[in-house]
C-alpha cells in the first residue's frame, strides 16, 4: 500500500493505491501552511485527511498499515524543513517508509516523460527545481521576497492592489487595474481595499483572487498591467534556466513543466512571453503545461520507490485522466 499526500497552500489532497497502480480512495483537506497557520494546525490538517483516506480504503489500526508514504509539501522548501516534516510524519505511523519533499519535485514527476528534467510551479507562490538524468539536482530556497522570488498569485495580487491605489492618488501611472480591484470585492476605490485589508475587513489572503484580474486587464491592451505579466514571464524563464545550468542542461533537450494555478490557467499573453523568452534562452527546452493534480506526482514517485511494474504507472495517469502530460 502507497500513501500518497500533495500538500498544498489552499488544499491537501491524499490518495490510497497499491503498488500495482490501482487507486482505493482519494480525499480532499484542508491547506497545508506550517509557516501561516503553525507546525501543528498544519499536520493536523493532513492528519485528518490521511485518517478519512485510509477508512475509505478499509485501512484501520493497528498502524502503520501502509508500505510507504509519499509526501510531497508546499512551504517545505529546506533540506532543514524536509527533515523536520520527515520526522514529524514517521512519528505519526502511518506507513513504514516515509519520503518526504517539496511539492514541485511532485509537479515534476507527473509531468515528465521520464524521472527527470525541470519544473516551475506557479500557484500563490513560485518555485523551480531540477533533477539531471544523472539525479543531480538543484533548486532555490524559494520562501519569498527574501530569497529573492518575485511572483505567484499571491504576489501578483499584491502587486494589481498597489499599482491600482497609486494610479488613483497620482503617485502612479493610470491603469485599469484600479478600477477592476475594487470591482472585485465590490468596493468603491482601489484604496478602499486596501484599508478593508487594515480594518480585518477583508482577508489579506483574498489578494491571491486579483491574479486572474491582472491577467484579464493586461488582455485589454492595459499597460501596467502588461508589464506585470511580462514580469512573472521574466521570472519563469529566469527560474529554469538557472537550473538548467547549473545541471549542464541548456544546450540539451529537456522537458521544462509548468504548473500550479497561474500557470495551468494558460493565460495568452503569459504563455506566449514565456515561450518567447525560451526560444532565445534554451530553445532545447520542451515546454509541457500540466493539469493534472499534484498528487498524481506524488503518487508515482510512491510507484518509484515501490519498485513498480510499468502497467502500474499506465493504471494510475489512466485513473487521473492523464496518460501522457499535458502540453502547450
Amino acid at each position: 500500500m502507497i500513501l500518497a499526500i500533495d500538500g498544498g497552500n489552499s488544499k491537501t489532497d491524499v490518495a490510497v493505491l497499491t503498488a500495482d497502480g490501482d487507486v482505493l480512495a482519494t480525499v480532499r483537506g484542508g491547506g497545508f501552511r506550517p509557516v501561516a497557520d503553525g507546525v501543528e494546525t498544519a499536520v493536523n490538517a493532513v492528519t485528518d485527511a490521511v485518517t478519512r483516506a485510509l477508512e475509505a480504503a478499509g485501512l484501520t489500526a493497528p498502524w502503520p498499515v501502509a508500505d510507504q508514504v509519499s509526501a510531497y509539501l508546499a512551504n517545505v522548501d529546506l533540506p532543514e524543513e524536509e527533515e523536520e516534516f520527515h520526522r514529524v510524519i514517521t512519528a505519526c505511523n502511518w506507513a513504514r517508509n516515509v519520503r518526504v519533499g517539496n511539492d514541485t519535485f511532485a509537479l515534476l514527476r507527473a509531468g515528465v516523460t521520464e524521472r527527470w528534467g525541470v519544473a516551475v510551479v506557479c500557484g500563490a507562490g513560485i518555485n523551480c527545481a531540477g533533477v539531471g538524468p544523472d539525479g543531480q539536482v538543484a533548486r532555490f530556497p524559494s520562501i519569498g521576497r527574501v530569497t529573492g522570488d518575485w511572483g505567484g498569485g499571491n504576489h501578483l495580487g499584491e502587486e494589481a492592489l498597489w499599482h491600482g491605489v497609486r494610479a488613483e492618488d497620482g503617485r502612479g501611472p493610470g491603469t485599469g487595474l484600479a478600477a477592476a480591484v475594487a470591482a472585485h470585492f465590490g468596493a468603491g476605490s482601489a484604496l478602499d481595499v486596501g484599508l478593508g485589508i487594515h480594518f480585518g475587513e477583508i482577508s489579506e489572503e483574498r489578494l491571491s483572487e486579483l491574479s486572474p484580474v491582472l491577467f484579464a486587464v493586461a488582455a485589454d491592451g492595459d499597460a501596467v498591467a502588461g508589464r506585470l505579466v511580462q514580469r512573472q514571464a521574466d521570472e519563469v524563464s529566469a527560474l529554469a534556466t538557472v537550473v538548467l545550468r547549473r545541471l549542464g542542461l541548456l544546450n540539451a533537450p529537456v522537458e521544462v513543466v509548468l504548473g500550479g494555478g497561474v500557470l495551468a490557467a494558460r493565460h495568452a499573453q503569459l504563455m506566449t512571453a514565456i515561450e518567447e523568452r525560451f526560444a532565445r534562452l534554451a530553445p532545447h527546452a520542451k515546454l509541457l503545461v500540466v493539469d493534472a493534480p499534484p498528487v498524481l506526482g506524488a503518487a508515482l514517485l510512491g510507484l518509484d520507490a515501490a519498485d513498480a511494474p510499468p502497467e502500474a504507472y499506465e493504471r494510475l495517469r489512466a485513473f487521473y485522466g492523464s496518460r501522457s502530460p499535458g502540453s502547450r
